[in-house]
């Protein structure tokens, strides 16, 4: 008996199907046995089935006579089924790698329960993938398993049977079956959640639900719609012949008004003269399953109103109504902004003709992000060692908050913003100011960058069209003109934006200043920084932090976070760190820890013990706190990001530690103590002796002093070999390998072995 049986019905899907059945048998839980329903498809699905069947024992090809309907070809599966659960998915989706593992796992530690509801993402035809915006009902904090009136938002999760795993003897004890017709879903979900003796949740997405562009039977035309009515009367059937579920009727109620009100607006669904018909038929239902005890929120009222009163002219009337007043303040709103950007304008020419202000200093990062990276440091060390000039942050409303006391803070577009940037004589950012700046004589623009040049930069971009995309080259060198001061950490640095950015500024060869705290802080700053984060006591966190791929429209995480954290075992926490410009690009559950939207990266570095990235410039950064990096690069990825991005050094032939070349050799690197291992150590010195040179928690004040005090040069740079960074919790463990999970069985090719 296998422990799980996945039925999967399956009709005019050919283009998927291979794909689908891939993402259950190369599944790394194997326990299992498919069963392909061909629901008579007129396509070559029937045959894709067979070919899989005859190919592993474990797929069971079952061919209907006739087409009987997505429901009917799920109950010959049932009828077929052996395993110990069933779970359920549709022929053009796909089960996420280890997926069944997780779910194994969650059902052994919580006790074996009826029903297991587990995550899923949207996935869409151009690429991007969303994640089910109530994920926070499968939260695994508190009791499980548990009844559904213990969770009632469960509720609120698409209610499909392709999101949860079910236990086949609950569902024979229960009686449970697909009714044909379309919404098929609704007539056993609702039963099958609210008959559960015992339900867990997994907070983990298990499913990729395809969005096809076309071809998905609830974005047909079709009066095939109206079958909605009869699966709510079965739902209603299924209370009413079980009195103890009375209870259910008013939440019921809401969730089958507003399921109609869906299917009445959704465009493309019901034909062309019979919405009226359908308005008609909801009121029919609405007043046969009225149900007092449930509140409406305010925002669905209306909506229950005319759905209660079948006014469907009305109804089309008052859309209308709401279409023209969106239009209208759309174009008002369009007119008012285009208003106001002439005035400002205005403004900001009335500014440039008055005298600069030689006290003034204004900053920004990464586009109106924050306060952090260089110009954060420098904006401080401002404060410390030239006190007589007043600051200025500029930042988005979003990112307010992160501006500490001191600075005047500055929302961009505002008259305020302007006469900084008009009268202000030091500006300094990490990328480039409004493009309308107009660089006044007397301004001094302190370029801080922000990070050491690994891709290919600035005029390099010209021969990489997949990375440059439509950047504006001629704008970018009009950009360098303004520039007065340029920041270098080291001379691979130097040489490289003198080259890449050609122009009339100084380089400043001084060391990063965002760096400067990793020799500042102490071994109490670490600690605080773990407690605020949640890094458990004795535990090795690991920062991972990817790099973005210009070349994608979507960026699809190259590690499976969760697979690693339960490969490596409960000493090991994984910090999940997306790039700036995919915020959403990571999963983070149980030990892995979202801290893609903490605004101190260098505060991340402190709080970590080692870290993991591909071809990020945080690894120079990393290596002034002499911690492990570990470099994952396999071989197609690293010949992708050369042939589109192109590096200016081989990666892999001088890293700053070892070399993952695959999930499984990261895995085997922490596993087996290589990650601080003697030769890491080596690879590791040997980058920061060529990479680090300045940066030794001084190289903001010899900013300050060189721009605005007049001493360059000053103070002297502390030779590397007697820096002392803060050491990582990490260094006290003993060198013995952390882990108890067994590892991954065959040859080991780890690149610190070589």
């Amino acid at each position: 008996m296998p422990r799980f049986s996945v039925i999967i019905p399956v009709y005019q899907v050919q283009a998927y199907l291979h794909e689908c059945l891939e993402s259950v048998l190369s599944q790394s839980y194997a326990d299992l046995e498919v069963i392909a329903v061909d629901d008579r498809s007129p396509d070559a699905c029937g045959e894709i089935i067979d070919e899989f069947a005859a190919r592993d024992p474990r797929v069971r090809a079952l061919h209907l006579p006739e087409n009987t309907g997505l429901g009917r070809a799920r109950n010959a599966g049932l009828a077929q089924a052996t395993g110990d659960y069933l779970l359920f998915l549709d022929s053009d989706d796909t089960f996420t790698p280890d997926a069944l593992q997780a779910i194994a796992d969650r059902l052994k530690e919580t006790g074996e329960p009826d029903v297991l509801v587990y995550d899923y993402a949207t996935t869409f035809w151009t690429g991007e993938a969303v994640r089910n915006k109530f994920a926070a009902q499968l939260t695994e904090e508190g009791p499980a398993p548990f009844r559904l009136e213990d969770r009632p938002g469960l509720l609120r999760v698409l209610m499909v049977a392709w999101n949860k795993a079910y236990r086949r003897e609950f569902v024979a004890r229960a009686g449970l079956t697909f009714p044909p017709g379309f919404y098929e879903d609704t007539p056993w979900t609702y039963p099958a959640l609210m008959t559960a003796e015992s339900i867990a949740t997994l907070d983990r997405v298990c499913v990729h639900y395809r969005q096809r562009r076309r071809g998905s039977i609830l974005s047909t035309t079709s009066r095939r719609h109206f079958d909605v009515f009869d699966q709510y009367d079965r739902v209603f059937a299924f209370i009413d012949g079980r009195p103890e579920l009375a209870r259910w009727r008013p939440v019921l109620f809401r969730r089958m008004v507003d399921h109609l009100t869906t299917v009445f607006t959704r465009p493309g669904r019901l034909p062309r003269g019979s919405r009226a018909e359908f308005l008609r038929r909801a009121r029919v239902h609405y007043r046969r399953y009225r149900a007092p005890g449930a509140p409406v929120p305010l925002r669905s009222r209306l909506r229950h109103t005319l759905v209660h009163l079948g006014l469907h002219r009305t109804y089309r009337t008052l859309q209308a109504a709401a279409a023209l007043r969106r239009r209208t303040l759309r174009l008002t709103a369009k007119l008012t902004r285009a208003l106001r950007a002439g005035l400002l304008q205005a403004h900001y020419r009335i500014q440039l003709r008055l005298p600069l202000r030689a006290d003034r200093a204004v900053f920004s990062a990464y586009w109106g992000r924050g306060h952090g990276c260089n110009p954060g440091a420098l904006e401080a060390a401002f404060r410390s060692i030239a006190p007589q000039v007043r600051t200025a942050w500029i930042a988005r409303p979003e990112h307010q908050d992160t501006i500490p006391p001191g600075p005047r803070p500055l929302r961009p577009g505002t008259a305020a913003y302007w006469t900084a940037l008009a009268r202000s004589k030091y500006l300094v950012n990490n990328v480039n100011f409004d493009r309308r700046l107009v660089k006044r004589r007397g301004q001094v623009f302190v370029q801080t960058q922000h990070g050491t040049p690994l891709k290919h930069m600035g005029l390099d971009l010209q021969e990489r069209p997949a990375a440059a995309r439509d950047m504006d080259f001629e704008g970018l060198l009009r950009a360098v003109d303004t520039w007065d001061y340029v920041l270098s950490a080291n001379r691979h640095t130097t040489l490289t934006w003198e080259r890449v950015y050609p122009g009339g500024y100084t380089t400043l060869e001084y060391g990063y200043p965002r760096n400067d705290v990793f020799q500042q802080a102490t071994a109490a700053d670490v600690a605080r920084l773990r407690e605020t984060l949640g890094i458990p006591r004795d535990t090795v966190a690991i920062l991972y932090a990817p790099t973005h791929r210009d070349w994608r429209r979507t960026q699809r995480p190259a590690l499976d976070l969760e697979r690693i954290v339960h490969r490596l075992g409960p000493r090991f926490v994984i910090l999940a760190r997306a790039h700036y410009w995919q915020p959403d690009a990571l999963p983070r559950v149980g030990r892995v820890l979202d801290v893609t939207g903490h605004p101190s990266v260098e505060s991340l570095c402190l709080a970590s013990d080692a870290l993991v990235t591909d071809y990020s410039s945080i690894m120079f950064d990393y290596a002034n706190l002499d911690r492990p990096i570990v470099v994952h690069s396999p071989d197609d990825d690293w010949a992708a990001y050369q042939a589109t991005r192109g590096t200016y050094f081989d990666l892999r032939s001088f890293p700053p530690g070892a070399v993952a070349r695959s999930e499984d050799e990261l895995i085997d690197i922490f596993a087996t103590g290589h990650w601080r291992g003697s030769r890491s150590a080596q690879l590791r010195a040997a980058f920061r002796e060529r990479f680090c040179p300045y940066d030794d928690g001084r190289a903001a004040e010899r900013v300050v002093r060189h721009v605005v005090l007049g001493e360059p040069g000053q103070p002297p740079v502390v030779p590397l070999a007697e820096r002392r960074p803060v050491p990582s919790v990490a260094s006290a463990f003993p060198r013995s390998p952390l882990t108890t999970v067994p590892q991954p069985s065959g040859p080991r090719t780890v690149s610190e072995h070589r």
